[in-house]
């Protein structure tokens, strides 16, 4: 169930310059160096809430508003 005012992953990871771009997204989450609240995530469409933690592995991390 999407959350209202929420975000997708692969939207974040773009908006906050995790990755460069939606192709960048794509690997690096089938690569399992992106992590959601501690913890791998793979897929692009996971809706976040305020107060997730999304972490890149080499690139940061940030929390959603």
């Amino acid at each position: 169930m999407p959350v209202e005012g929420g975000i997708r992953l692969g939207q974040l990871l773009k908006l906050a310059s995790l990755v460069d771009t939606g192709a960048d997204a794509k690997e690096a989450l089938a690569a399992g160096v992106v992590r959601v609240n501690g913890e791998v995530e793979v897929r692009r469409g996971r809706q976040l809430a305020p107060g997730d933690v999304v972490a890149v592995d080499g690139a940061g991390a940030v929390r959603v508003g």
